[in-house]
């Protein structure tokens, strides 16, 4: 069985062919600037490693030239579309809707697009998505959605709820819904498995710490709470979100500097963060040079950091009622020893004590434990893998059919 699994966003297409029977990816890609002027398309396997550029006006036009490079005579991996046993695509915002992975119906399709206004920038590209490959594909090639939310549907009432007038939950279903789902239920299924324990007897906290960055808590499996919010903007600092602050501050700077929400939206979701603060870049590389060479600022903004993925792992310690695991994940959890080094050094007061060579050994897709047998808690860097997740998702469903 080989399942594509799709990533639309507005302007661009991920995609991944994988076979279901080792799970090896055997052509993967990414469709950029769509519906624009330079549009190209990348396409890789284990013998060819191609971009070019080629006009791609809208996302089925996309599908095509994906479908074309997978079925290329030189460089296909498929003979016939037929190999393709079904797409699975990931769609960011299920809202209550959608508490696990499903069969796309028109009604799904219909559904993701009325949960637009919770994310504009998301959903309505997933649908488009979604209907470009059933264009593509046809009618005879199942189409599933797994969304980002879902993970996290277990959270309870007094997690997700925030302190507003109730009304606003009833009328526009303002709450928390959080992100990265398939990610932190992908990396928390493997710690229990290299713990040697079933999910079920265990409480961890799973970092996802990328250019989005989030943090959840899960006792037993199931999402107890999490960082992100009603948009991906909530939590800690990411690479150009600011994360958290005081609702007042964005009223006082909109009066101050007179923007508009659309305006102060852009800010706090594309100009803050590390970008921000470092006034460098939102990339850790370049603001890890910048410290190294003495820039203030570069310094502060990965204190911050430190500190605030530290304080929230706190919390959840106490969510939790105690933790047997935690996991490092995603570019940054997955790259950069020293984030993880001076998150750990914050929990000493935990128990966590961190075995620096093995830390420094885990880098450029190195796994591994990065706790001492000492250590109260079990840390370790597990990579992520959120299309196997869609992947083996979509299987699961197509064999029920």
């Amino acid at each position: 069985m080989k399942i594509l699994v799709i990533n639309a966003g507005s302007s661009s297409l991920k995609y991944q062919l994988i076979d279901m029977t080792d799970e090896s990816v055997i052509a993967k890609g990414n469709c950029e600037r769509i519906g624009g002027e330079g549009s190209v398309i990348g396409y890789k396997t284990d013998t060819a490693d191609i971009k070019k550029e080629v006009p791609m006006p809208d996302h089925k036009v996309a599908f095509m030239q994906v479908k074309d490079m997978l079925l290329d005579p030189e460089v296909g991996v498929i003979k016939e579309l037929s190999e393709v046993t079904a797409v699975g695509h990931r769609v960011v915002q299920g809202g209550k809707i959608f508490h696990e992975s499903c069969l796309v119906t028109p009604e799904v399709i219909e559904n993701i697009k009325k949960l637009g206004p919770l994310a504009p920038l998301h959903n309505p590209a997933n649908a488009l998505g979604i209907e470009s490959s059933e264009e593509v594909f046809g009618a005879d090639t199942p189409q599933v959605v797994v969304f980002d939310t879902a993970f996290h549907s277990t959270m309870p009432e007094k997690a997700y709820m925030y302190a507003i007038p109730y009304e606003y939950y009833e009328k526009y279903s303002i709450r928390r819904y959080g992100f990265h789902g398939t990610s932190h239920r992908f990396v928390s299924q493997v710690m229990a498995e290299r713990m040697g324990k079933d999910i079920k007897d265990l409480k961890l906290i799973t970092c996802h710490i990328g250019n989005g960055s989030s943090i959840t808590a899960i006792d037993g499996g199931k999402v107890i709470d999490t960082t992100m919010g009603l948009t991906p903007l909530d939590g800690f600092m990411m690479g150009t979100r600011s994360g958290a602050l005081d609702p007042s501050v964005v009223t006082f700077i909109a009066e101050k500097e007179n923007m508009t929400p659309a305006q102060m939206d852009d800010m706090l979701n594309k100009k803050s963060g590390l970008l921000g603060v470092s006034g460098v870049s939102s990339d850790d590389r370049d603001i890890s040079a910048a410290e190294a060479e003495g820039n203030e600022r570069a310094k502060l903004t990965h204190e911050m950091l430190y500190y605030q993925i530290a304080k929230y792992v706190g919390s959840f310690y106490v969510a939790l009622g105690g933790c047997d695991g935690i996991v490092f994940t995603a570019g940054l959890g997955e790259n950069q020893p020293t984030l993880r080094k001076e998150v750990c050094n914050y929990l000493k007061c935990l128990g966590v004590e961190i075995d620096e060579a093995a830390n420094d050994a885990c880098i450029r897709g190195k796994e591994g434990k990065l706790s001492t047998d000492n250590s109260k808690i079990r840390v370790e860097l597990i990579a992520t893998n959120e299309e196997l997740v869609i992947a083996r998702d979509t299987k699961a469903i197509v064999e029920k059919l």
